[in-house]
């Protein structure tokens, strides 16, 4: 038997501890794991009964050595992953040896399910898999959950891919039908508890395709595969569905029911030795995010002690994992800013810190600019505010290789504030042109008339009021230039909003009595509303390195329904028991 992968879960030490067993006995047990379908202590049950097998002398069976590939392949995490897909074939090779062709076929779904080959690829494969799948059954040499499970791994295939289809939608419409076929081929035979795994697994997945769509109807699939799992006797907790549940009732405004969820998902987890760490933590990120807006008020915020804690726990479980270094970096932002949206700015800089010197040092750009966004924030509350133009200008800068030029637009212009802070004008006037011309660029002309205003008040501190009144009188014509093409009432209004604005300002220049701060070169009264008399946080669209990127994929946190088409390439969840 081929020894696990470093990166898989710990062997199951059962209930003989460090003792000499006998190796029937853990050999009864190991089947009975598998038999249960992906059940997380399968792997190390089979591991000690093939070391009790050697030291007899015996040897395990090829039917057994396949049943132990599958396992160990399934506990595959983090690292250990691309090590799966050969374990899987292997696996299949030895049932088809050993005259169990419908397993063979699970084990083959999964080699292509976790392989390296393009998504696209491996739904063609799977695609002919499930053909042989449905000849098997109608032969009567694959079980109804066999072939379900066949069924089931392509569709999740697809289900990866829908955000690159050219018509997601239709797309979509095209897959729910075919999970509703297969939910109707399995629903029959839920008497057999071996149907009711990929049944649940079914409904779970059904519910995340259409939750974009109807959340109505979601909920119901969703809640349908809670329900059959719990049925299946299981023991492992339905973490994904439990995520995906409450994502659903976030995305509905129903934050009280998925707070309930979710407290009851972490309550029997607790209780629950079956439960990664990994998904604990993932739990309490998402019942951290869920308590942070209940209420609708503004993120990082509510919650009170309890968030802070459940963060402070994320940040844990996501270390002694190790699974992915990304989760313990987003638990580590989340920390941080809810240290920095309750006052606790010291404590903010240690984990933002520790953000920056850990895996956001050389991967994950979204990770950095959001840590030193919050660095810059926390600096300027502590009263140092050229460190915080460092950060802020930092953040910019990698912001500004993103498509969306909004981001570091808005890091300019805060990065400008903060050196109008420092007493250095000179630079953040400069700072202010950038943020200006990243505005246009984005096609943001009330944005740019806002920061040529404040680029105006540094003007005026540095070069005299003769130089602000010519970029003042620029700032009018950009919001002028915005007016026409305004989307809608309230970018109209906005605008207006910034031509009395300018105009006030416009005339303060010439009002020998106008009282001017000499610190930021404002002149009293005419500070705005635009958070440059100062900013809170930086709230990017996408503020963390987890958000969902693709309409029918799913972030760290259980929601559904992001934007854009690199969906394809963001990390992938999948339900225990069926990769």
């Amino acid at each position: 038997m081929t020894s696990r992968p470093s990166d898989a879960r710990p062997y199951d030490r059962g209930p003989g501890g460090g003792r000499p067993e006998d190796p029937h006995t853990l050999l009864d047990r190991a089947r009975r794991l598998s038999a249960a379908g992906g059940h997380p202590a399968a792997g190390g049950a089979w591991e000690r009964a093939a070391t009790a097998l050697r030291r007899a002398g015996g040897a395990i069976t090829p039917g057994d050595h396949a049943d132990a590939l599958d396992a160990t392949a399934l506990d595959c995490r983090g690292r250990a992953r691309p090590a799966a897909a050969t374990l899987f074939s292997r696996a299949a090779e030895l049932h088809e040896r050993s005259g169990q062709p419908g397993k063979a076929l699970i084990s083959r779904a999964r080699a292509l399910a976790t392989g390296p080959g393009p998504g696209a690829t491996a739904c063609a494969g799977l695609a002919d898999l499930c053909e042989r799948a449905a000849v098997l059954h109608e032969a009567g040499r694959a079980t109804v959950a066999q072939t379900a499970t066949v069924l089931l791994l392509r569709c999740r295939a697809r289900a990866d891919l829908l955000d690159t289809a050219p018509d997601p939608a239709a797309e979509a419409a095209a897959l729910r039908e075919d999970l509703v076929r297969l939910v109707a081929f399995a629903a029959p035979h839920r008497a057999d508890p071996a149907v009711l795994g990929p049944l649940a697994d079914s409904r779970a997945l059904l519910g995340r395709v259409t939750a974009p769509d109807d959340p109505a109807v979601a909920l119901t699939h969703l809640r349908a595969a809670l329900a059959d799992h719990g049925a299946s006797g299981r023991p492992w907790p339905p973490t994904e569905t439990e995520l995906l549940l409450a994502g659903v009732l976030r995305a509905t405004g129903a934050h009280a029911e998925a707070a309930t969820v979710l407290r009851t998902a972490v309550g029997s987890g607790e209780e629950n030795a079956l439960l990664r760490a990994a998904d604990r933590a993932r739990l309490r990120l998402a019942l951290a995010r869920t308590l942070d807006h209940e209420g609708g008020g503004p993120p990082g915020r509510a919650g009170g002690e309890e968030v802070v804690s459940l963060l402070t726990e994320a940040v844990r479980l996501s270390d002694r994992s190790g699974e992915d270094p990304r989760l313990g970096l987003l638990a580590r932002l989340r920390l941080g800013s809810a240290h920095a949206a309750r006052g606790r700015w010291q404590e903010a800089v240690t984990v933002l810190e520790a953000v920056l010197a850990g895996p956001a040092r050389d991967g994950d750009e979204a990770a950095r600019v959001r840590a030193r966004a919050w660095l810059a924030f926390c600096a300027l509350c502590l009263g140092e505010p050229e460190r915080a133009a460092r950060q802020y200008a930092l953040a910019a800068a990698e912001a500004r290789l993103r498509a969306d030029h909004r981001h570091g637009a808005a890091l300019s212009h805060r990065a400008a504030h903060a050196l109008g802070t420092a007493g250095a004008p000179e630079k953040a006037a400069r700072a202010y042109e950038r943020a200006a011309d990243l505005w246009r660029s984005a096609g943001d002309h009330g944005a740019a008339a806002r920061s040529l205003r404040a680029r105006a008040r540094q003007v005026r501190t540095a070069w005299g009021t003769a130089r602000a009144e010519v970029v003042l009188e620029e700032a009018l014509r950009e919001a002028q230039r915005g007016l026409p093409g305004a989307p809608g009432p309230a970018e109209r209004d906005r605008l207006r909003a910034e031509l009395v604005s300018i105009r006030e300002e416009l005339t303060d220049l010439h009002d020998p009595g106008a009282t001017v701060d000499p610190g930021t070169g404002v002149a009293a009264g005419a500070l705005d509303a635009d958070g440059d008399s100062g900013p809170g946080p930086w709230s990017p669209p996408d503020p963390d390195p987890y958000e969902a990127s693709g309409r029918y994929q799913v972030n760290v946190y259980g929601d559904v329904g992001g934007g854009g088409p690199q969906a394809a390439a963001a990390p992938r969840t999948r339900v225990q028991g069926c990769v």
